[in-house]
């Protein structure tokens, strides 16, 4: 999609002017096209800046383009703009989770088809503001190194017609790294394995991500026995889990 080379903000129907850094930030010098099909859903104004509810949802793009390869989400005004990057593989290409936000912006999904085409659908969340350098409350009462790693992972059937919800929490500060003497203290990458080693999705994570991420997936009804969620904090902690299906 071509736009005029004097808008500054790329064609953005938002009008965001941080937008074509964001884009660039975010997937380099490809091209990518704004889509209704791309379904970001968030509060109309987020009382809590620090968890900020969203839903995105790629499942219109199934038979586009092979499907969906991969969703990553960022934040146009965010000091850390980029908030995680989804592979389904198996999974629905769709999910839900809560971030900080440092003030009001709109929120992106792009999301990348098997063609290697990119797609990006936009929402705007007004926020209270400071959800970024502020000390989450398991780090502000020390309470986060008892719970550290800890996981809760339950399945929810006939929730959405042809799969299965996993909804899955993994206790840990998320520490931003913006907040005076705290440095950054996140979870990397957490993936759901089956007893085959198969992978079922992967997810990195960035600092945005709020304190003990709370994580909503779409599996498929046939999800077997033996699922494992298995993965890393950039201090090297280990993440390993059984989730029983």
């Amino acid at each position: 999609m071509a736009f005029a080379q004097d808008d500054p903000t790329g064609g953005d129907p938002l009008g965001s002017m941080q937008y074509p850094s964001l884009r660039e930030q975010t997937i380099g010098q490809a091209t990518a096209k704004f889509s209704d099909v791309v379904i970001v859903k968030g509060p109309a104004f987020a009382d809590d800046a620090m968890n900020v509810p969203l839903l995105v949802d790629a499942r219109g793009l199934n038979t586009v383009g092979g499907g969906v390869a991969r969703i990553r989400v960022a934040v146009d005004r965010n000091p850390v703009r980029q908030v995680l990057d989804f592979e389904p593989l198996r999974a629905l290409p769709m999910l839900a989770f809560r971030i900080r936000m440092e003030q009001a912006s709109p929120v992106r999904a792009f999301v990348q088809t098997k063609d290697g085409q990119w797609h990006v659908g936009s929402t705007w969340v007004q926020a209270a503001g400071g959800g970024c350098t502020v000390p989450g409350l398991t780090r502000a009462d020390g309470s986060w190194s008892q719970t550290l790693g800890q996981v809760q992972a339950r399945f929810f059937n006939n929730v959405l017609e042809g799969s299965r919800r996993l909804r899955v929490r993994v206790m840990h500060p998320m520490d931003t790294g913006l907040v005076a003497g705290i440095p950054a203290f996140y979870i990397e990458e957490l993936q759901l394995v089956d007893g085959a080693g198969q992978v079922w999705w992967k997810l990195a994570l960035h600092e945005p991500v709020s304190e003990n991420p709370l994580i909503t997936f779409e599996l498929p009804q046939q999800a077997t026995s033996g699922l494992r969620l298995v993965g890393r904090d950039n201090n090297g902690n280990r993440i390993d889990a059984e989730v029983g299906a």
